[in-house]
């Protein structure tokens, strides 16, 4: 059961039974007993909608991965490929599809075909010129258009928008973005502000998604539901607003499980050592070497307390829980009658729950510790906060210099040289030629496309108008004398830097984007505010003053196009959390991304020890 889902201001759990009702539907179209073969790249968004028991439930009795050659054997009738509309997918499929017909199992199966989340022409033009497409029964469509994740947290897992959209100039992920954006408002109801709708846009490229939007509205112009809004405005932001947030290294609990294991799906796969305990007598050898995964989502009560806590403040956390925990234990002693003792037993399987809990968490902190207390972390750590500063940013930096020699990650090293160029906004042609050629020369030079795709998106630039530094001091974007273990600002989520996007959203929400209209101008594309007329029935009553609180706060979904990380996400949070914040915010992205991932999908045709999933783990290991 999802009810995590449900306990937040926004009842995030219909989306999940929208899409469970027609992942069901698509598979009641075919009778009978049922194979699945999953996309690869579909089975955890997937696992988040719907269970396996469910599956088994309407006749599902064999699930595979997509792959080339045979399918496995079973003796079922129906055999449902799910697949994004992928090319190469294609000719998975049919390699599987002619398979079965040289084996003579052809005429015995029933093939269908779902895309997720839309059919595509050029896929079905292939599957026509491989000879299969006349052998399914069905050729549809699974639209899985939005997945939630936690109860204010939404991603739509398109994990090559940024790169489709600035360097192949390709808006296809826009149009999903405008279509997942309908689905909420669909199950939600339209967002209002008192009497309209409100779009802020900061980008040029999101005027796209929100003109799409409106067309679909008079589109559907009669044949909406009426559904009073649960949210009341909605900010979209293109990451290109604000480059130098993602590069750098996220300090919150769940953004450092993030940059060093990574969390695909809500989930992480940990070395196993840390929480296998062995018994008297076992031999170390026996212990299990398959990686420990872990469920990551405000459903476990300890994690969503420190998910977005500064790393820093982690420790004492874990420490008060414990103690908590012991306290509660103990309250067995004092219990005599049979009243108290049977009360002691209810509560006992929370307890032994939370105490499990507790010993994870307490192993995944000592698992980050290790890798953050390490040379390598600290010194990337100094030269990101000093080029946040602006300090030495024009020229060539000594640090980056070092890890060019010992052939660090290439990853690693283009974070940290992006990040000089944002903050320098540009280089001098000195200065941008020899970083190129060094990366060149011992790298190699496949990765000339991938600097050309560094400049196409600006992460590498000559240098041109000096505006970070304005709007650095003008947003309050680096804070000194930050408080990690109680913060009374976003920037603690970097010790010391705020994330560009989330100013913005505190600044809209109060006093208003007019406050700071100067330095709007400088970031890329325009800022820009639709409004949609929405039904006078539906439109929110304005406070009559006897509600609570959190009654008055309005709700903000923030939309960011190109992905969000989880220090992001932990900000935004924080500001929900305050008292006198007047909004609540939900977020929405196309991926939940961190530095290496975010350049991981710019870079082009690596092999695969060029880059460690994570830098800062993997160099930390190997020394």
């Amino acid at each position: 059961m999802a009810t995590h889902l449900s306990s937040g201001r926004v009842n995030i759990a219909v989306l999940r039974e929208a899409a469970r009702r027609e992942l069901l539907d698509c598979l009641d179209k075919c009778v009978g007993a049922k194979a699945l073969v999953w996309d690869e790249q579909l089975t955890g968004p997937l696992g988040l909608i719907a269970e396996y028991s469910l599956l088994k439930e309407h006749e599902v009795e064999k699930m595979f991965p997509l792959r080339t050659g045979r399918l496995p054997t079973s003796n079922v009738r129906n055999v449902i490929f799910i697949t994004r509309p992928k090319l190469q997918l294609m000719e998975f499929v049919a390699q599987n599809i002619h398979k079965e017909e040289e084996l003579g199992t052809y005429h015995r199966k029933d093939f269908h075909l779902f895309f997720v989340p839309r059919k595509s022409l050029l896929c079905e033009k292939r599957l026509k010129e491989l000879g299969v497409y006349g052998t399914f029964s069905n050729v549809d469509e699974y639209n899985l258009d939005i997945l939630p994740f936690d109860n204010d947290l939404l991603s739509t897992e398109m994990e090559h928008s940024f790169k489709e959209c600035f360097l192949f100039n390709d808006m296809t992920s826009m149009y999903y973005v405008a279509k997942s954006l309908m689905m909420i408002q669909s199950l939600c109801g339209v967002w209002s502000n008192q009497h309209v709708q409100h779009i802020t846009i900061v980008s040029i490229s999101l005027q796209h998604v929100a003109d799409m939007m409106l067309r679909m509205r008079r589109e559907m112009a009669g044949s909406e539901q009426q559904i009073p809004p649960q949210i009341d405005a909605l900010l979209l932001i293109d990451r290109n607003v604000d480059f130098l947030t993602p590069l750098a290294s996220q300090l919150t609990y769940e953004g450092l499980i993030d940059e060093i294991f990574g969390i695909a799906n809500t989930s992480v796969k940990l070395p196993p050592e840390k929480f296998q305990r062995q018994k008297d007598g076992e031999p170390s050898s026996d212990i299990s070497g398959e990686p420990k995964k872990f469920v990551l989502n405000s459903a476990d009560e300890l994690y969503s307390v420190l998910r977005d806590k500064n790393f820093h403040a982690v420790g004492p956390e874990l420490s008060k829980k414990a103690k908590l925990l012991s306290a509660q234990f103990e309250e067995r002693k004092d219990a005599k009658t049979v009243g108290e003792i049977k009360q002691f037993v209810s509560k006992l399987p929370h307890i032994q729950a939370a105490k499990i809990s507790l010993a994870n968490h307490t192993s995944i902190a000592e698992l980050i510790k290790e890798n953050v207390e390490l040379d390598i972390f600290m010194d990337s750590l100094q030269s990101q906060q000093e080029f946040m500063n602006g300090i030495d940013t024009d020229k060539i930096n000594s640090y980056i210099e070092d890890c060019i020699s010992r052939k660090e990650p290439l990853i690693k090293v283009i974070r940290l040289i992006c990040m000089q160029s944002i903050t320098n906004n540009g280089f001098k042609p000195k200065v941008l030629e020899f970083y190129k050629r060094e990366i060149i020369q011992t790298y190699g030079f496949e990765h000339i496309i991938t600097i050309d795709n560094l400049e196409k998106a600006g992460l590498l630039r000559p240098q041109g108008q000096k505006s970070y530094s304005t709007i650095r001091k003008s947003l309050r974007l680096v804070v000194e004398d930050v408080n990690e273990q109680n913060p009374t600002d976003i920037s603690y989520v970097f010790s010391g830097y705020a994330p560009l996007t989330v100013r913005l959203a505190q600044y809209l929400s109060r006093p208003g984007w007019r406050s700071i209209e100067e330095v709007l101008r400088l970031l890329p594309g325009p800022t820009i505010e639709e409004i949609q007329q929405i039904p006078v029935g539906l439109r929110k009553k304005r406070s009559t003053g006897a509600e609570g609180p959190g009654d008055n706060q309005k709700v903000t979904l923030v939309f960011f196009l190109g992905g969000v990380t989880y220090a992001e996400i932990a900000a935004l949070r924080f500001l929900s959390q305050q008292e006198d914040s007047p909004s609540d915010y939900i977020i929405a992205t196309t991926k939940i991304i961190n530095g290496s991932t975010f350049i991981k999908s710019i870079m082009h045709n690596l092999s695969p020890d060029a880059f460690g999933a994570v830098p800062v783990a993997s160099s930390g290991q190997s020394r």
